[in-house]
């Protein structure tokens, strides 16, 4: 559970916290000041900086972590949606001004830090009518070290010693995408997936067939199974291979769900853009042509046999094709609000977000609108949802890109590669027939259906649910028993049925991807494609 900076994903139970406007006359620096003497609450202060500098300042009720054993009140700052480290307390007033000091332990360094100016970032018309200490505090509060060279470097050396093994399949990576995991010990690529294209077929009513094959799309189907491998590692009965799992047991009100480590930071790197991506926002003309144009571009997209659509241009009948799916740069909008996890597996885990983007694509060497397609079109959204689940604005990273593209002209076009940390071989998938070609290096059956398609991802989680996971959770400690307690025992999950039915079952996911497509329709940026339940009617 790490929003931001090893913090906890802010809750659903919001204290707003109301901007005091500080009085004009008093500095920064003397509220400061006020403050180290021990005469203005950690609280009071924030709301002066808030009101001065013109951030979004939130007080969020929210659980206690995972290192905290017995019953306490717990709150996180969060400004401009970047959630700092948990205050916890035995009042909700010790909680939040615990959580104001943390906050302002990160801060105020920066604030005083010299030659703040000189690190402001080229200002765009839409800055330029923010007071100039606001902009200030804006580049400082988004000025933190990142292993920016780490990133783009692992990818490079992982996908290489890949294609080293199977050069036969270099020329399928033109459209990349890895997940990258951060820890103290330095950057590791835990999933890759390439591809830029949709099954041509109907699903299989068996959910053996991958519809959806674009590389941010693939690369986060094998991040699930990273995170299913490492359940099972958890809850393994061997202390050393449970040890080695990336996930924790969370104490105090959080403990039905495990987390991720505190220690546990998610990139995502990709070198192109996903389609779906709209260019950055000009200063346009009101009811111009181009407005019009730029208004359309912003709405949410569909993907139609390689192409991307405007959803107000599609027809009902069309969207209810089995060829149509919502954009790869939508589907990543919507992953940083429900988090990558998908719907089972939060019936065992909180979301897991990804906090940065690098982007190795040539032509996006202006972020602006990449960040708002991710981000700025969901802004306000975090305070409707539900316990666990945040807007999590990532920051956006221009990197070298790893040449490991194929050339013009590749002999597949149309396949797709997929790995995970501790795969012996990749899988190589035909993204246009939807299943796993007859010469990849990994096949799981003569069936030849991916090892990242739903029916897959069904088996893996009635591992977790079953005997591997629940004997344990009879028998261990440390609140572990809330997993059942909370509904997710095993026998619960397991008489559920079909696929569908528990997806369903994850009702604070169902509430909050609701939440996230009733605030896009609102902001005027269209309807989510609804999907026919007939796919997901499978069971195993």
């Amino acid at each position: 559970m790490n929003p931001a900076r090893g913090s906890s994903p802010p809750a659903s139970s919001w204290t707003r916290c109301q901007r005091s406007a500080a009085p004009a006359q008093v500095s920064p620096e003397v509220l400061v000041r006020r403050y180290k003497q021990g005469e203005l609450h950690a609280v009071s202060l924030l709301h002066n900086l808030a009101s001065i500098f013109q951030f979004r300042l939130e007080l969020k009720e929210t659980v206690t972590p995972g290192y905290v054993q017995g019953l306490y009140f717990a709150f996180c700052v969060v400004i401009d949606d970047v959630a700092y480290k948990t205050g916890i307390g035995n009042t909700k007033k010790d909680a939040r001004r615990q959580a104001a000091q943390f906050a302002l332990q990160e801060l105020l360094p920066r604030l005083e830090a010299p030659g703040v100016a000189s690190h402001l970032p080229v200002q765009d018309q839409a800055s330029t009518s923010r007071p100039a200490q606001a902009q200030t505090f804006t580049a400082c509060h988004e000025r933190k070290p990142l292993a920016n060279l780490q990133v783009p470097q692992a990818v490079r050396d992982q996908l290489t010693k890949l294609l080293d093994l199977h050069p036969e399949f270099s020329d399928c990576t033109a459209s990349t995408a890895a997940f990258i995991m951060e820890t103290a010990a330095g950057c590791e690529v835990i999933a890759v997936g390439s591809g830029n294209v949709n099954a041509r077929q109907s699903p299989s009513a068996d959910g053996r067939l991958l519809h959806d094959s674009h590389a941010v799309v693939t690369a986060r189907r094998s991040l699930m199974r990273f995170l299913y491998r490492h359940l099972l590692m958890f809850f393994s009965e061997e202390a050393v291979l449970s040890g080695k799992s990336v996930f924790q047991q969370n104490g105090g009100g959080g403990g039905s769900l495990l987390s991720l480590k505190r220690d546990v930071t998610l990139h995502l790197y990709i070198n192109q853009l996903p389609k779906g991506a709209v260019h950055p926002l000009l200063d346009l003309k009101p009811l111009s042509f181009s407005a019009w144009e730029a208004t359309q571009e912003l709405g949410l997209h569909l993907a139609v046999e390689g192409k991307v659509f405007p959803v107000s241009s599609i027809t009902a009948d069309q969207s209810n094709s089995s060829l149509v799916s919502m954009c790869a740069m939508d589907k990543l909008a919507q992953w940083q609000v429900l988090g990558y996890q998908g719907a089972l597996l939060s019936h065992f885990i909180e979301p897991v977000y990804v906090y940065n983007i690098f982007t190795a694509d040539p032509n996006c060497s202006d972020t602006r609108g990449l960040e708002f397609s991710v981000s700025r079109r969901l802004d306000g959204i975090t305070s409707k949802l539900p316990l666990h689940y945040c807007m999590i604005r990532p920051r956006i990273i221009p990197v070298p890109s790893a040449p490991a593209s194929g050339p013009p002209g590749s002999r597949h076009p149309t396949y797709c590669i997929n790995w995970v940390q501790g795969d012996l071989s990749l899988e190589v998938v035909d993204g246009l027939q939807g299943r796993t070609i007859d010469k990849s290096p990994f096949r799981s059956s003569s069936a030849l259906a991916s090892r990242l398609c739903k029916a897959a991802m069904l088996h893996r989680f009635k591992l977790v649910a079953g005997g591997c996971g629940r004997d344990h959770l009879l028998a261990g400690g440390c609140g572990r028993d809330h997993l059942l307690a909370g509904g997710c025992g095993r026998d619960h999950l397991l008489a559920a049925g079909t696929y569908r039915k528990l997806k369903k079952m994850a009702t604070p996911y169902q509430e909050a991807k609701s939440i996230l497509r009733a605030h896009l329709l609102a902001q005027g940026f269209g309807s989510w494609l609804a999907k026919a339940s007939v796919w997901d009617n499978f069971s195993m």
